[in-house]
């Protein structure tokens, strides 16, 4: 049976100081090697996620930004895009007048930014910047107006939980909305994109690109419970959030264990995975 197994990044693939061992390379280039399909889906950006994989050359389309793109491994281009209509300048309007000003991806003249008002910027804001010095999407603002420019695909809220709640309640009928502390700074984030992005409509687009008859699954944090509800076999790390162990199909080691390439390494190479 055709199967495409896909890992989220953080959490999960990913160690705790967010590198990726040359164990879990190995083991899953290994699988490539062999024709296995193997990706990952993920919060961060092309550029972050390439970034933090350096190592791993799995081939086959990758899943970004929660399911807002998939793009093609090796240059980045876009093969599926999620943006958002122009509802989303009512959102804005709600955001920014209620004292949340947020950082706004988007795509202006063609170029991907992530835009933000210095000035207005909390210190949980601040904080995530810092990560991102240097990064050519940065788009440093001092007009407030300017977050409303380009084809804009996803928004992050980083402040208080009580709040961005009200918000992910308000909206998480018209948009794909997260609501969950960050694993690394455990800030609250609220993240908000087109109602179709979601890392389920993704995998499942990808699974229909491949020609795959099986998926499985690897996560750890709520932004994975659509994947493992559409997914034939999930699996949750030890570290992952109850809402997501109480779905999986089965608990794995820690992240911090490479207990998803251990769990490839035993069941396909090892054991052929034949289900």
């Amino acid at each position: 049976m055709k199967t495409l197994f896909v890992s989220d990044l953080d959490g999960t693939l990913l160690h705790g100081d967010k590198t990726i061992s040359m164990y879990t390379c190995d083991v899953i280039n290994k699988l490539a090697e062999k024709g296995i399909m193997f990706s990952y889906a993920t919060a961060r950006s092309f550029i972050t996620a390439r970034k933090v994989t350096d190592g791993l050359n799995a081939g086959i389309p990758l899943i970004i930004y929660n399911g807002a793109f998939i793009v093609d491994n090796a240059t980045g281009s876009i093969m599926l895009s999620n943006y958002f209509t122009e509802k989303v300048y009512s959102l804005l309007d709600d955001l920014i007048g209620n004292n949340i000003i947020p950082i706004v991806y988007a795509y202006i003249d063609g170029i991907e930014k992530f835009s933000f008002v210095e000035n207005k910027c909390s210190r949980s804001m601040k904080d995530f910047l810092s990560t991102r010095e240097n990064d050519v999407r940065a788009n440093p603002l001092t007009d407030i107006k300017q977050l409303y420019n380009g084809n804009i695909f996803y928004i992050t809220c980083i402040d208080d939980e009580e709040k961005l709640k009200p918000f992910y309640y308000k909206y998480k009928s018209d948009f794909h909305c997260i609501f969950q502390r960050d694993i690394y700074s455990n800030e609250q984030w609220l993240e908000i994109m087109p109602q179709s992005s979601s890392k389920s409509n993704a995998v499942l687009r990808l699974k229909k690109y491949l020609n795959a008859e099986k998926v499985v699954v690897f996560g750890d944090g709520k932004n994975d419970v659509d994947m493992f509800n559409i997914a034939d076999e999930s699996y949750a790390v030890e570290n992952a959030v109850e809402d997501l162990k109480k779905i999986a199909t089965g608990i794995i080691g820690n992240n911090n264990d490479d207990s998803v390439a251990k769990w490839l390494e035993l069941n396909i190479l090892e054991n052929g995975y034949i289900k």
